[in-house]
């Protein structure tokens, strides 16, 4: 089975971990610091905040924005629960903006009207997290200016992203927003195994995340209230987590970062290949932003199911059979259980739920061979004939 995803680990990477299993420090030590850094330098932002994973990294940003029960959170319905849970965790409510039917990022136009509207009810949202789905970034320039119009704060979910640029800007770099999230998971760009972080230019903004992912403890005397007791003293400020990145993922997040352009170029290479080869057949890739350069986290397609004669099911069983290991990204998350108790309902959202109808995802990772690419673009042609 050809994988949609996987990750692509050196024996350089190794390397890196084996060095510090043999350090003093396999946690908590100067490895974690040296990642942040040079990530935030990549992304061209002032400070990076590594966290466990990238839902930490989501719910540590929303806290120190100050998202709280009372407040409301949007994000995107094409996503992985993850972007809406984190609001959830802060005891805040969600809602949704649909898509744009091109890019499947949010829709700025949907959102400009669900602002006007909610303007008038008195519904305006503390935050607004938009997604950037299969890794190329949402229009944040006109997200940022509706945040200026509106007063809301913006949370960029890149956890797909990373090695992307919008407007010659690297994905990351806060330009029009508060913070943005990245994701190390195997299938991403980079991995740490498990892992995230969260790049701002807000220099409190940072502070108030590195101390929420520590139990909310600060060893700084200056932020202390009344004097410290002593070298060994600390103090817990605010209820806090445990939502830290070892020194262990920080030494293999590094090894990787150093072939980020690497990995980008290929998958961009790759995507290219997909877009000659599937050309003529009865689907459309997603739809490309000018001012967007994409991280190429998946290769989306949309199958045009009344030329196929069927639904995305059978096709999606025909290429399982075959091998080739496609997936479905996503379901959208107004429709899961959870989120139909909460009163989301079929029908509110109706280009997402028209884009689940719709989509696929083929394998697209740096390791994907010739031969397997050749196999794959078989198997669809097979498919969807």
């Amino acid at each position: 089975m050809i994988p949609y995803g996987c990750q692509d680990i050196t024996e350089e990477d190794i390397a890196a971990v084996v060095d510090v299993l043999r350090s003093d420090f396999i946690t908590q030590g100067p490895v974690v610091g040296r990642f942040e850094s040079a990530l935030a330098g990549r992304c061209d932002a002032g400070h990076g905040v590594a966290v466990s994973n990238g839902t930490a990294g989501l719910h540590l940003a929303l806290l120190a924005l100050g998202v709280g029960p009372g407040d409301l959170v949007w994000t995107s319905s094409i996503t992985f629960v993850a972007s809406a849970n984190a609001a959830r965790y802060c005891g805040a409510a969600v809602d949704f903006v649909d898509i744009d039917p091109g890019t499947a990022n949010l829709c700025p136009d949907r959102l400009a009207e669900k602002l006007e509207r909610a303007e008038r009810d008195g519904s305006l949202p503390k935050v607004v997290v938009p997604v950037h789905f299969a890794g190329q970034s949402s229009a944040m320039d006109r997200i940022s200016e509706l945040s200026g119009r509106y007063g809301f704060r913006i949370l960029e979910d890149a956890s797909h992203a990373l090695g992307g640029a919008y407007r010659g800007a690297p994905v990351g770099s806060c330009r029009w927003s508060d913070a943005t999230v990245h994701s190390f998971h195997p299938v991403k760009i980079i991995t740490t195994g498990e892992g995230g972080m969260v790049t701002t230019n807000d220099e409190e903004l940072a502070w108030r995340l590195s101390t929420l992912r520590t139990h909310g403890i600060t060893r700084d005397s200056a932020r202390m209230t009344g004097a410290s007791h002593g070298p060994w003293y600390y103090q817990q400020l605010e209820l806090g987590y445990n939502y830290r990145l070892t020194d262990l993922q920080s030494a293999l997040g590094l090894s990787q970062l150093g072939r980020l352009d690497e990995f980008a170029a290929r998958r961009s290479a790759l995507a290219a290949r997909y877009d000659e080869a599937l050309a003529g057949f009865p689907l459309r890739p997603l739809a490309r932003d000018r001012n967007a350069t994409s991280g190429w986290h998946l290769y989306v397609v949309r199958l045009d199911l009344s030329a196929i004669g069927c639904n995305r099911r059978e096709v999606f069983d025909r290429l399982r059979a075959a091998g080739v290991g496609v997936n479905v990204h996503y379901i959208p998350v107004h429709l899961q259980p959870d989120y139909v108790r909460l009163g989301f309902s079929p029908g509110q959202f109706p280009e997402a739920e028209r884009y689940y109808e719709e989509c696929l995802s083929l394998p697209l990772f740096p390791g994907l061979s010739d031969e397997q690419f050749a196999a794959v673009v078989e198997a669809v042609r097979l498919a969807v004939q």
